[in-house]
């Protein structure tokens, strides 16, 4: 297959590892990653002090109206492929008890991830049920007059089917009146076909579709610039490469993991822009609130009157969320994200029931005006605190070192850094106002790594004297203080890097930084932290993937896609150089909708405008929008389609293959650990 690489999705990089097949040190599992060490060991004990393990609240509102389970979850695609996988963490045993998380997984994020292992069909109040489990999201189910409104239909089609056929099993078969999508993250509409697989026709045309303002842009361009670097970070965000076992993936805190299936978008019909908006959605009265620019940038949460039941979407969770997300995004504004959930604590203050998009509901109105007050109160916290030391002359990672929740913030589980956390927010806060720069000349124009690294080393006494000094402080460290010991595996981390990225062939050097990568990844109570130190470890073992992101199972969001995003994608793509002192215009007409866009090469820019069907240009393009997307997700190849009947070229064709000559195709698999 052809593959023409326009387009990623963080979420579904689909990443498969080589393997060297390298020595396994003894002790190690079968991915190569090593024992726990004593201060590992005793780092993550020393956390059961920090949390109140004791209260068992939590596990009994994630457990409260269980109607049914299905304890063998695998869902699978039509060529028989796992799309989804709740057996594999089975592994996950938790007790109730401070002592049973194994050595090498932070007690708290197994705690975390205990929860999340809690999967099935709930009842969380009268006419209001959830699926969870069946993805990364959670799909709720709300009774209306004539059927059901579901609320987020989660990721992929394999996952949404089979997660409304338990709850059709359970709850009888009713007919689907709305869909809502709280916000423009995949996790929340991809799945809309699993949906739409077993209505009719006409119950299809009469499907309302309830989204945020903006959700169609957002949802079908976050990732187009960006989309094939943001999905090599995310295959190290969400530990892709990595065994489901306790010195591997565990979990991404906010859920188990993505699904990997075939995602899809349906337009909406009707959009939510403003906050204090009501609807009526087949009988029930809805209140919105309008949140842009707080987990995503187009959202919305709602509030159920007749239910007294607030739907806190993803504004909010139980855990500490991203105000910048390791994949790679925009940061997020901690500020305008704690004062939306103010509002909602005041506008809904008569909630005596929460649910969102992710984690499990909360009964109790005080109980849920506590937990809005301690969310709202630590990401503005956050805000206020990095801000205060920014201005006091501290550079990112001095903030970041300084900034710790107060106990009345830092006691709560749903405050903890499991998907975010305090150290790369704060980070985030100091990113939003001031950028890259720290003020410090040093900082202005570094060399890059590499050429850093060997100039290091060569300053260090060799690679091979580096080596030796970092293996003698692993082991002081590893048997030593505590404190002082995780300081010097960060530091040891990297002084390794650098010994690395000057000789990347040496073995000895990545052996031993993927050691200290190891001990990093058990200690982390952030599950993302956990999975990125620990894929890190998998590749200077294994090596980086070989190959790229496919992009054939984001056809049906693409069809959606306004053709214009396409355009930008390929601008990003121009390999400035190889374009110098080249001038052209190719117009391209989409036969099926009518439009015709002019693309102009000039100063190793490449520039598009709509225009005029009979707008002349150095060679034209004919095609269909469907045809355009094979080629994007490689199912067509550029060349042979050029030559072949499915479309039709105005001018030269020679010209057109030298324009698509200049576009780079990047394959999504660069190195991340190794230069």
């Amino acid at each position: 297959m052809r593959r023409s690489y326009l387009f990623a999705l963080p979420l579904v990089a689909t990443l498969s590892a080589c393997d060297n097949s390298p020595k396994l040190e003894e002790g190690s599992n079968a991915q190569g990653h090593t024992a726990p060490t004593a201060v590992t060991v005793k780092a993550n004990q020393a956390v059961i002090a920090k949390r109140p393990f004791s209260n068992q609240a939590d596990f009994e509102d994630a457990k409260r109206g269980l109607i049914a389970q299905d304890p063998s979850l695998l869902t699978k695609d039509q060529n028989g492929s796992t799309v989804w996988n709740m057996p594999s963490y089975d592994f996950i045993k938790y007790q109730g008890a401070t002592g049973d998380a194994p050595a090498s997984v932070n007690p708290s994020l197994w705690r975390q991830e205990a929860l999340n292992n809690m999967h099935g069909l709930y009842k969380v109040k009268d006419g209001i049920y959830q699926l969870r489990g069946y993805d990364l999201a959670n799909m709720s189910i709300i009774e209306g007059d004539k059927g059901w409104i579901l609320v987020d239909p989660l990721t992929a089609k394999e996952t949404a089917h089979k997660a409304l056929k338990f709850a059709q099993k359970h709850l009888g078969t009713k007919p689907i009146t709305a869909v809502i999508y709280t916000h423009s993250h995949i996790d929340h509409f991809g799945g809309i076909e699993g949906i739409l697989a077993n209505m009719s026709e006409q119950e299809q045309k009469d499907l309302r579709i309830i989204a945020p303002e903006g959700f169609m842009e957002e949802a079908t361009s976050e990732n187009i610039i960006a989309g094939m670097a943001m999905g090599r970070r995310a295959s190290f965000m969400y530990g892709r490469s990595l065994a489901h076992n306790d010195r591997g993936h565990v979990g991404t805190g906010l859920g188990k993991g993505p699904a990997f299936g075939r995602f899809a978008l349906l337009q909406p019909t009707e959009l939510v822009g403003e906050t204090g908006k009501t609807l009526n959605i087949d009988g029930v009265p809805f209140e919105f609130q309008y949140v842009p620019g707080s987990e995503a940038p187009a959202e919305f949460t709602f509030y159920l009157p007749e239910h007294k039941a607030y739907c806190g979407a993803e504004m909010l969770s139980r855990n500490m969320h991203n105000l910048y997300t390791l994949r790679g995004a925009k940061v997020r504004d901690a500020n305008i994200w704690s004062g939306y959930i103010i509002e909602a604590r005041d506008m809904f203050a008569d909630s005596d029931t929460y649910f969102a998009s992710h984690h499990w509901p909360m009964w109790g109105t005080d109980n849920i005006q506590e937990f809005l007050t301690q969310q709202s109160d630590t990401y503005k916290y956050i805000h206020d605190q990095s801000v205060r030391l920014f201005n006091a002359g501290n550079t990112p990672n001095e903030v970041a070192e300084q900034v710790n929740l107060p106990a009345g913030l830092n006691t709560a589980f749903h405050n903890q850094g499991y998907y975010g956390t305090v150290k790369h927010n704060a980070k985030a806060v100091y990113q939003n106002y001031l950028g890259w720069y720290t003020a410090n000349p040093a900082k202005l124009d570094p060399l890059p790594e590499t050429q850093a690294a060997k100039r290091y080393m060569e300053m260090m006494g060799g690679v091979e004297t580096v080596i030796a000094k970092a293996q003698t402080a692993f082991d002081d460290a590893s048997q030593g203080d505590v404190e002082e010991g995780i300081k010097t595996y960060r530091w040891i981390a990297e002084l390794l890097n650098h010994a690395v990225f000057a000789e990347p062939d040496n073995g000895q050097a990545k052996a031993l930084l993927a050691k200290v990568y190891d001990q990093l990844g058990y200690q982390a109570e952030s599950a993302p932290w956990r999975d990125v130190y620990l894929s890190g470890a998998y590749e200077l073992r294994h090596g980086a993937p070989e190959e790229g992101i496919s992009v054939a199972i984001m056809e049906g969001v693409l069809l959606k896609t306004p053709v214009q995003n396409f355009f930008e994608s390929m601008a990003v793509r121009l390999n400035g150089p190889k374009a110098q002192g080249k001038k052209l215009d190719v117009k391209i007409t989409f036969t099926d909708l009518n439009e015709s866009y002019l693309l102009s090469l000039n100063n190793s820019v490449l520039r598009h405008k709509k225009v005029d069907k009979n707008t002349q240009a150095d060679a034209t393009l004919n095609l269909t929008q469907p045809l355009f997307v094979n080629i994007i997700i490689g199912e067509a190849g550029i060349k042979d389609t050029l030559f072949g009947d499915d479309l039709s070229v105005e001018g030269s064709k020679l010209d057109l293959i030298s324009f698509f000559s200049l576009l780079d195709q990047p394959r999504g698999a660069f190195n991340i650990v190794t230069p």
